[in-house]
């Protein structure tokens, strides 16, 4: 894209970056184009290991090790960056150009208070004294939107929710004012009301600060609402550049549209399987010839196998790398139109047994109200948490995780919980499969009360329960094989020989669509949808009648996010399946539940079918839910605005009286904090807990 040099912030041209390995060199960039202009976003999107965060690192001089730019230029108001030494790139790290990482856990310090590690930008670049620069800081911590900012000064990031932690690494990279800001995956560990706080306050900063933005993200949602431009990033190079709105409503690039069609909505129809993409990006230690998608793409020829296409401009301001562009989106997932199918003759590497869209429909029953028999009967389950002695006299502190929570899922049907971390959501999945034990109240499985279980019947009764945890990594053992993984569970129960217990793991690797040839290898050498599948496979072991799902695509890509709830729902089919789906997205939950519930600091706000709480919200708190989702439609209004819950979760160790959401909720009065409101009926089936809901209840 021609312009001239003094109308760019930060020019980026034919940049590559490669890592050094033990026996190989990854190229993490490759070739790479992208400017920045004063005052705007650029959006750069792509799945993960497209080389998007390099690119960021790349920028700011933080290779990690092994790693070093081969090739190109980045220059900031004209000065170049490539070679500069450290003492002098130092200067301008923090100063002028600032980065905000992924996990604010993880950069912040622990060992230091926040006040300090705010302060300290200014006290290095600025030369500030130590009141100066503490003055400072409490001015950023006021300015990113953190109530008390004086109180927050001299406490510790453990001591802060995930979405004040994320407003202190803002609060810290703009301290000094800079010039060009790269956000990489800011809101990705944040809930979706937390997430549309923390992007609507970038965009605030970034326009008041006159600052230019690279806003780095795999959400085509975060794209379309907040992004002026978008470069789509794949295999370390770029594919695609458009503004944001030629771009969503005129991609030209097989994988740029593939990536919107993939992005999950809240108008998805549930009997229809979600579009994904097959396979994975390619190892970019051994990049393939020609065009590095042609594997996983519909339209590939033997020309995209052999001649990589260059970056070039068919229309002005428009650059695209492809031998055939495609035209504009394909038809919405919520219509009968199927999009076409990949080339057969090209395995998915990623050991996807499905195209990208199957003909394949699951069934939706007409009476979703109705848990008959069910095998799962949660009766006014409190779980609650000591920590200690209260400041009030006599009294000891104690966490209030759950809070009388009572529902019932019928055989075959999901039961999906919504609502932000801290809720109690996680807390409520341990008690299902009895892995915690309630304060009051009592779970009934399959016709067992877990709570009178004990020893071997608990431990024969958990075959017919499992749970697939929210990281797969995490809840993998590192040590072990998959074949040890998988056999585990039957050695545990005392089934079958080694024979038989080899035999039912093959035919478990054949249901989640793996080879057998995964059976030798570790954790660490899958990807993360790989990963997911061994531990759906691990789950179906024992051929249970429950599974509890906490969280089991959110740290997934959004294309293998769809292959994973896709598999989820056709062994549902298959086997008759009951789940309870727990996820702050509302998306996935939406695709999902036969039955949803809203849950809020300990407590069920509203519950119904998915057509009742996505369409018919009674509760406010659903509706802000619901009003916080991105679309991915540059058109949409960007959520987070003024109508948005601004506040913060209370703290679960003291909720608020009366109606734990009046603290947040635009329709509160006083008899909000008098008076506990119950559930009331709204609908068959659809109940919700509010004094002043957004539609009338069904009269008593």
């Amino acid at each position: 894209m021609n312009e001239p040099d003094d109308a760019r912030l930060l020019a980026i041209e034919g940049l590559s970056t490669g890592i050094r390995l033990r026996k190989s060199t990854v190229g993490a960039v490759n070739g790479v184009d992208l400017h920045l202009r004063r005052g705007e976003t650029l959006g750069l999107v792509g799945e993960s290991g497209c080389g998007k965060s390099m690119t960021g690192l790349s920028v700011m001089g933080l290779l990690p090790p092994g790693g070093h730019v081969t090739a190109g230029s980045i220059r900031l108001e004209g000065r170049e960056l490539v070679g500069l030494p450290e003492k002098d790139y130092q200067r301008i790290r923090g100063n002028e150009i600032a980065m905000i990482f992924q996990d604010p856990m993880t950069s912040l310090n622990p060992t230091r208070t926040i006040g300090a590690q705010v302060a300290e930008p200014v006290r290095l670049h600025r030369g500030a004294s130590p009141k100066e620069a503490r003055d400072r800081a409490l001015e950023m911590l006021a300015l990113v939107g953190i109530a008390r900012p004086a109180e927050r000064l001299g406490q510790y990031p453990h001591e802060l929710s995930g979405g004040l932690r994320q407003r202190v690494m803002i609060a810290m990279a703009l301290s000094c004012e800079p010039k060009a800001l790269i956000a990489d995956e800011p809101t990705t560990a944040l809930d979706v009301t937390v997430q549309a706080q923390v992007l609507r306050l970038l965009h605030d900063l970034k326009d008041r600060l006159g600052m230019a933005m690279l806003l780095i993200t795999h959400d085509m949602g975060v794209i379309a609402q907040w992004a002026d431009r978008v470069s789509v990033m794949y295999a370390g190079a770029i594919v695609e550049s458009a503004r944001t709105d030629e771009l969503f409503t005129g991609m030209r690039h097989p994988y740029a549209q593939a990536l919107l069609a993939c992005t999950p909505r809240l108008t998805q129809r549930r009997e229809h399987t979600l579009y994904s993409i097959p396979g994975s990006p390619p190892d970019l230690a051994h990049p393939p010839a020609g065009c590095r998608f042609a594997a996983r793409c519909a339209h590939a020829t033997d020309r995209c196998r052999t001649d990589e296409p260059p970056l070039t401009e068919p229309s002005p301001g428009h650059a695209l790398a492809c031998w055939n562009p495609v035209d504009g989106p394909l038809a919405p997932t919520t219509s009968e139109t199927q999009p076409a199918q990949p080339d057969e003759a090209q395995p998915a590497p990623d050991g996807a047994a499905q195209a990208v869209l199957d003909d394949e429909t699951w069934p939706v029953s007409d009476d979703e109200t109705q848990p008959a028999d069910a095998v799962i009967d949660v009766d006014g389950l409190v779980k609650e948490y000591a920590a200690g002695r209260s400041l009030r006299p006599g009294g000891r502190r104690s966490v209030k995780a759950v809070s009388g929570v009572s529902f019932a899922v019928a055989p075959g049907r999901t039961f999906g919980l919504v609502g932000e971390s801290g809720c109690g959501k996680s807390t409520l999945a341990r008690m299902i499969v009895a892995l915690e034990k309630p304060s009051s109240g009592g779970v009934t499985a399959l016709g067992g009360d877990l709570g009178a279980l004990r020893g071997r019947g608990l431990r024969r009764h958990r075959r017919n329960l499992q749970m697939m945890f929210q990281d797969p990594f995490d809840a993998l053992d590192p040590r072990m094989r998959v074949s040890a993984i998988l056999r585990e569970p039957f050695a545990a129960q005392g089934i079958g020989s080694a024979k038989e217990q080899l035999a039912a793991i093959r035919d478990l690797l054949d249901e989640v669509g793996l080879p057998h040839g995964v059976l030798e290898r570790y954790p660490h050498e899958f990807s993360g949808g790989q990963r997911q599948r061994i531990a759906l496979a691990r789950a179906l072991a024992l051929n249970p009648r429950v599974i509890v799902a906490d969280e089991p695509v959110s740290a997934l890509d959004v294309s293998i996010r769809s292959q994973v709830l896709n598999l989820m729902k056709r062994l549902q089919a298959r086997h008759r399946l009951t789940y309870v789906v727990i996820s702050h997205d509302l998306t996935v939950v939406r695709y999902l539940a036969d039955t949803v519930g809203v849950m809020y600091l300990g407590k069920l706000v509203e519950v119904g079918t998915p057509d009742d709480i996505y369409l018919r919200a009674a509760h406010p708190y659903t509706a802000g839910l619901i009003a916080a989702v991105p679309e991915p439609d540059p058109a949409a209004e960007p959520p987070g605005g003024q109508d948005g819950m601004g506040a913060e979760l209370p703290s679960p160790f003291d909720p608020p009286s009366g109606c734990r959401f009046r603290t947040r909720c635009p329709r509160a009065q006083a008899l909000c904090a008098e008076k506990e409101p119950v559930l009331r009926d709204f609908d068959p089936g659809h109940t919700a807990a509010c004094h002043f809901p957004l539609r009338d209840p069904q009269p008593a």
